[in-house]
């Protein structure tokens, strides 16, 4: 993937504006998946569609042919985590699933993941995903000018850890992104603050936590791909690519023009 001394890449305005774009892609592919979820429809489905938006973007699916990986998004069912294989299986009433996707415009990527309520979802679920989704907030809040890296995933945990009583999974985590999807920093989903490298403009992160209503152990399907929870307890994950300017945060991947 990376390696942890590997040095973060520095973009320039005009890098991060192409960044934004492929930003953009991925925020219209997200759309249009999350519209079409409804009990019934398969991962295969949503995934042409996810496809075909990219398509018709003049842009590359980041996903698609990934270490042999096989589409164009990663399709996460209740106990999957991430990574989960899009196919035959049909949504259900009352899931959850994980759509994380990725684009590509001129060399540059963007990278997000949204958590999805199938039809009536139970209470438990439903705030799984809102806490998960805020942690994600929380977490880009801190991506900015004079930040230390750890003081992301410090604000993750506290985030989860001041709302809940969910597993924070930590064997997946965040990471830098740009002319690829995974570069340097690492980016873990919890930790003290003040630590790591200073945080400076031109770099662009992808935040992303993954947070289960159990364990946050996890384990790897025979397919190679799919993460699972150990204990089989169901997960939420949400990301965003966001770009640190003199401004401030840049969220890249989000349908409107989000500065924090």
């Amino acid at each position: 993937m990376f390696r942890k001394k590997d040095s973060i890449q520095i973009k320039s305005p005009d890098q991060l504006a192409v960044m934004r774009q492929a930003g953009l892609v991925v925020a219209h592919a997200l759309q249009a998946v999350e519209q079409a979820v409804r009990p019934g429809v398969t991962t295969a489905q949503l995934d042409e569609i996810a496809h075909q938006v990219i398509r018709d973007a003049g842009a590359t699916p980041s996903f698609l042919g990934y270490h042999g990986y096989p589409a164009a998004i990663c399709s996460s069912i209740n106990e999957e985590v991430v990574h989960g294989i899009p196919g035959p299986r049909a949504l259900l009433d009352g899931d959850i699933i994980s759509i994380d996707c990725g684009a590509i415009v001129d060399g540059w990527h963007g990278d997000a993941a949204i958590s999805v309520l199938v039809g009536q979802a139970a209470p438990e679920v439903v705030e799984l995903s809102r806490v998960t989704e805020a942690s994600l907030w929380a977490g880009l809040a801190q991506v900015r000018e004079g930040s230390r890296l750890s003081d992301i995933g410090h604000a993750v945990e506290q985030c989860v850890r001041t709302q809940s009583d969910f597993g924070i999974i930590e064997e997946y985590i965040g990471h830098g992104i740009g002319t690829a999807m995974h570069m340097a920093p690492p980016i873990p989903n919890y930790g003290d603050p003040g630590r790591g490298p200073l945080l400076k403009v031109g770099m662009a992160l992808a935040i992303e936590p993954m947070v289960t209503l159990g364990s946050p152990e996890v384990q790897v399907l025979v397919d190679g791909w799919t993460v699972v929870t150990s204990d089989r307890r169901w997960a939420s994950h949400w990301e965003h690519t966001v770009a640190i300017t003199e401004q401030g945060p840049w969220v890249l991947t989000a349908l409107d023009d989000v500065r924090l």
